[in-house]
This record gives structure tokens, sequence and C-alpha cells, in this order.
């Protein structure tokens, strides 16, 4: 490894052990919930009828369905979200956000957008925010991470974790 890739890496791996702390710490203290509920809730109140297969939302979430299930288990139990079996196939489970897991969301989305503006927006300049997006790109292609909205469509049910995802190379 080249010094300059060496370098990156480390900022790399110091931003991604360090944000994600950051910004589950402002979610349970202002609202409550660990980062990874709150983006359990955020993407079903994006999706259509607030519902998805637990496997696309493993995969938007970017978490493995065991993760998926202990998380909707808690939201479950508060009451922000409900799971049904699909009614074409029973193997397959839907998830769908209540009323009050909407309210949850909105209610919690403010403190979440302000926390990630000003711990990278507030940082970067517009310019500087376009070229970040390009460079990682590629990065999560390789990665087997769909581009937003477009859940599912390059990787398998499984999630990005699994070793079968159909990425551009």
């Amino acid at each position: 490894m080249r010094d300059d890739e060496r370098a990156l890496w480390m900022r790399l791996v110091a931003l991604s052990e360090t944000l994600p702390t950051v910004v589950d710490a402002q979610l349970r203290r202002d609202a409550g919930l660990a980062r990874y509920e709150y983006y359990v809730l955020s993407m079903l109140s994006e999706s259509p009828d607030r519902s998805r297969l637990m496997s696309q939302l493993a995969i938007a979430t970017n978490g493995s369905l065991s993760r998926l299930s202990h998380a909707v288990s808690r939201l479950e139990s508060n009451g922000w979200i409900t799971r049904r079996q699909l009614e074409s196939d029973r193997r397959a489970t839907i998830a769908t956000l209540t009323d009050a897991g909407m309210q949850k969301v909105v209610e919690s989305a403010p403190g979440h957008v302000e926390e990630v503006r000003r711990q990278i927006f507030d940082q970067l300049s517009p310019d500087q925010v376009e070229r970040l997006s390009s460079a990682l790109d590629p990065v999560l292609s390789a990665l087997c991470v769909p581009p937003v909205g477009d859940v599912g469509a390059e990787c398998d049910a499984t999630g990005p974790e699994s070793a079968g995802c159909d990425s551009p190379q």
C-alpha cells in the first residue's frame, strides 16, 4: 500500500468509526432511538405505502436480516412498526410504518438532520460535497451498496454483505 493510500485508509477508518458514534449519541439522547432503528423508520417513511419487504429493508439499511429483525422487534413493541406475512409468499414478511412510527420520524428527523449537517456539510463546500459523493460511487458500487432510491437493484435479497451482488466493476 502506498503512503497516500494508507493515509486515506486511516482517514476512512477514523470517519467510519467516529461519525456513527456521534450520530448515534445524538439520536439516543434526543429521540431515544439507536441510529440503526432511526434508519429503519426513515427508510419505511420514504417507501410506497410506508412498507417494504424485510429483505429489501435490510438492504436499504445496510444490515443483516438478523440485525433488522432485532431492531424491528423493538420498534414493533413501541407501536412504530407492524409486520405481516406476504399473502402470495408466506416466507416473505412486510414491515409497515404505523402512524405513530411516522410521527416518531417527524419528531426525530430535525435533530438528526442538524447533527449530520453540523458534522459533515458545514465542514464542506458544495463543490467538495459533489466531489466526495462522486469519488465514493465506485467504492460503494464495488461493495454492492445500491444507489439511494434503487434498493435491491444490484444486490440479492441477502444484503450488501453477501458475495452475490452483480455490481459493475
